[in-house]
């Protein structure tokens, strides 16, 4: 194994386990590393700080482990076992009626640069790094020892993930098992899973919490589903006995996936239309036809520096359903962008209410549910925020 060792005093966020090491820290390195190798992490003054994933960029390594330790399969299946068990004890004994849920959340449980969701008895890994997609066949073969019955199929997902200028060319596919059924569970509503050409890992997995609480709100209100994807918010509002739900989506393919979710779950409903629309200006024409709205876009800052053109999305996005809907209306509005804190997100909302002249209130502050779990070494993990607001 190879080692890298670090500048002086570079080694203080590692003594506080944080799992990233970045280029700046970086002292020596050998000259045949190669991307993805398991490397040792040594301080300047040679002491051994762990091991972990090396690769080419802003952040050079991604900690496995701070023990010196090998990385078998003994590792696999010890780490994926605590994340399941974890899992099992906190999530899948007491949530009735479900088979979707995210086993693997990178940080969240040290397995940095790695992705599990289990839909049913298939379970779609996504890597996010290349010492994860050289480890891809390992992982597999733990995770089907591990879980046993309970995954029979493990589908690779990783071509939109992996770094591009690694030019891994990766093709995406079965690592063990094959089906063609692609329906899971969640909360006793069926889905179909796109797990291959869906984005992510074919669901947004970590909004169920969020979907079961507008359930609650939906009964006898007219509901708009913005960016709707595969109509998860829709299908919850209609068994909540919404009067009407409309489902929008810039996607021909996120609206017909939609359409199959409704009609898997109320086959002869005529509360339910899906068009593909931009969001936004559907919005601005028609939202005052509502009294629900649900405001899911995709992360408008997937890094820092896009900060000030995310502000101006979210101030914009939620100023216009501020204005358009009706009085006495309920808000769902989120954001998945990991580079927006909750706080910042907050005053985006706040100033998207000042600027639509209305009174607001919120009524829920929302976040990632516990099979997304927050490495508390990590704070850079809490990812998805939301709030529920309520507009005189």
């Amino acid at each position: 194994m190879n080692s890298i060792q670090l500048k002086p005093k570079k080694e203080e966020s590692l003594l506080r386990f944080h799992p990233w090491i970045f280029s700046g820290a970086i002292a020596q390195k050998p000259a045949n590393l190669e991307e993805g190798e398991v490397v040792r992490v040594l301080s300047h003054s040679g002491d051994c700080l762990g091991v972990g994933h090396f690769q080419i960029g802003s952040i050079a390594v991604r900690m496995l482990s701070f023990d010196n330790r090998p990385i078998d399969n003994a590792f696999w299946k010890e780490r994926i076992g605590k994340a399941y068990e974890m899992r099992r004890t906190t999530l899948l004994d007491h949530l009735a009626d479900n088979n979707i849920y995210r086993l693997v959340h990178g940080e969240g449980d040290m397995l940095p640069g790695l992705i599990i969701d289990v839909y049913n008895h298939t379970a779609v890994v996504q890597a996010h790094s290349v010492g994860m997609h050289k480890q891809r066949e390992d992982i597999a073969k733990a995770l089907v020892e591990v879980l046993g019955n309970n995954v029979e199929n493990v589908y690779y997902k990783s071509e939109t993930t992996l770094p591009y200028k690694a030019n891994l060319h990766e093709k995406e596919g079965f690592l063990i098992g094959n089906t063609n059924e692609n329906v899971a569970k969640e909360n006793g509503l069926q889905f179909h899973i796109d797990w291959l050409k869906g984005q992510k890992t074919g669901f947004f997995v970590d909004q169920r919490e969020n979907r079961h609480l507008l359930e609650k709100y939906a009964k006898g209100r007219r509901v708009l589903n913005l960016f709707c994807y595969t109509g998860g918010f829709s299908v919850y509002a209609l068994r909540g006995g919404a009067e009407y739900v409309c489902s929008i989506d810039s996607s021909e393919k996120a609206i017909e996936l939609t359409r199959q979710n409704v009609a898997l779950n109320f086959p002869d409903t005529s509360r339910h239309e899906a068009y593909a629309e931009d969001a936004f200006k559907y919005l601005q024409q028609n939202a005052a036809d509502y009294d629900l709205m649900v405001l899911d876009p995709p992360a408008f800052a997937k890094h820092r520096d896009a900060l000030r053109n995310a502000a101006k999305g979210y101030i914009r996005l939620n100023a216009a359903a501020f204005r358009q809907i009706r009085p006495g209306g309920i808000v769902f509005t989120f954001s998945c962008s990991q580079a927006v804190s909750k706080e910042q997100f907050r005053l985006f909302v706040f100033t998207a209410a000042q600027q639509s002249g209305r009174k607001v209130r919120i009524l829920h502050q929302l976040h990632q549910p516990i099979d997304h779990p927050i490495n508390i070494y990590h704070p850079e993990g809490e990812y998805l925020k939301g709030l529920v607001l309520f507009v005189e």
